[in-house]
């Protein structure tokens, strides 16, 4: 059976001898002290001026930490005279030795974000000097494959081409197809005010092939298998199953990092054509309801207004983009060290990575060839 809770009180008696005691009972536990908390704080302060008292602790029933140390504060974290039971003595002792340290204060450096820059800027280079040297050691390996066919890691190639490639097609397919909606949808509120509605075959041709075909994909593409490969080698350095690869003398990047590059660098370019054609069937259909444009005007017009050459070149994006994100996402699979901590930081650092340079790479890319397919 429970032990029955009653309230905290405090009163102030008056002996026979004239001495003032302080009487303390009840519960003090701190389910029984916060309803009853705005009233004893008061009372406990008033009482703790008058230091010719005697605080009589005896009549408490229960007492818990937060009990002892309210009082311990009201007292002024000083013992005061008292007399209390002795199970409770342990609690006041340690209360008295207890040592509360002041915080440090932490001065603000002025210097502290360049400090930062420098640190990042130090990084940056020094993953781009990995990342460069096992871009030739890639090479190195690809020079002794070709010489060597037979060592070609067929299996490895075909298993990642399914998993980046073939895997990837429905949320990809979905990704283009809800894009040329809404392109085409926002396009055809304008064009309608000028009576160019026709125009939208050039927008979406141009915008889709060109641009935001390869861009979507890519960036889908960092995000799903650029954080699947970082994963990947992270959990293997994690289970050390790197360092048996070493220990067996095969090489990292021949058997883990080739395959990977040379799967993304093929499936990317189909992907971006994937998702270029879903995109121009919802354009077309968006199109089609907003504009009352047909399908068959639509694909007749379509050569006419987009250039050959912008397939090329979103096709070529796409195989750069499908280089760089698995190169960058095995570099940082790498980098992992064994354990958790570093498996997730690395992961996120590879996916914002990747995103990054596909961004930068595609801005200069529209730099180059701005006379390209016009």
């Amino acid at each position: 059976m429970a032990p029955t809770i009653t309230p905290p009180r405090v009163e102030r008696v008056i002996d026979p001898d004239g001495s003032i005691r302080i009487e303390v009972g009840g519960t003090w536990l701190l389910r029984a002290i916060l309803p009853h908390l705005a009233a004893l704080r008061p009372q406990l302060a008033n009482y703790a001026k008058e230091s010719d008292a005697q605080w009589d602790l005896r009549a408490i029933q229960q007492l818990d930490a937060a009990g002892a140390l309210l009082l311990w504060h009201i007292w002024g974290s000083r013992r005061p005279n008292m007399v209390l039971r002795p199970e409770y003595e342990e609690v006041f002792t340690n209360l008295a030795n207890e040592q509360f340290p002041v915080p440090p204060i932490v001065r603000r450096d002025p210097l502290k974000l360049l400090l930062n820059l420098g640190q990042g800027l130090f990084s940056f280079g020094d993953n781009f000097l990995k990342i460069t040297i096992l871009a030739g050691n890639l090479l190195i390996d690809g020079w002794d494959l070709v010489r060597h066919p037979s060592n070609i890691p067929w299996r490895e190639i075909s298993a990642n081409i399914h998993r980046t490639g073939s895997q990837a097609l429905s949320i990809t397919a979905l990704l283009g197809f809800l894009v040329g909606v809404v392109l085409s949808y926002l396009s055809s509120i304008q064009l309608k005010n000028y009576g160019a509605d026709v125009f939208i075959i050039n927008i979406l041709g141009l915008g889709i092939v060109r641009e935001l075909g390869p861009i979507l994909a890519a960036i889908l593409v960092a995000g799903r298998s650029g954080s699947s490969m970082t994963a990947q080698l992270g959990v293997m350095r994690v289970t050390r199953e790197l360092d048996a690869l070493s220990v067996m003398g095969i090489s990292h990047t021949q058997r883990l990092v080739l395959p990977k590059i040379m799967a993304l660098a093929i499936t990317l370019p189909l992907l971006v054509v994937w998702c270029d054609m879903a995109g121009l069937i919802g354009g077309m259909l968006s199109a089609n309801l907003q504009l009352g444009i047909d399908f068959h005007q639509f694909l007749h017009g379509l050569p006419a207004a987009v250039p050959i050459s912008n397939l090329w070149l979103g096709v070529g994006k796409g195989a750069v983009f499908g280089y760089l994100v698995a190169l960058i996402a095995c570099h940082y699979g790498l980098q992992i060290k064994p354990n958790t901590e570093s498996l997730g930081a690395s992961t996120t650092s590879s996916v914002v990575t990747a995103i990054t340079i596909v961004i930068v790479v595609d801005a200069m890319f529209a730099v180059v060839f701005s006379n390209v397919g016009f």
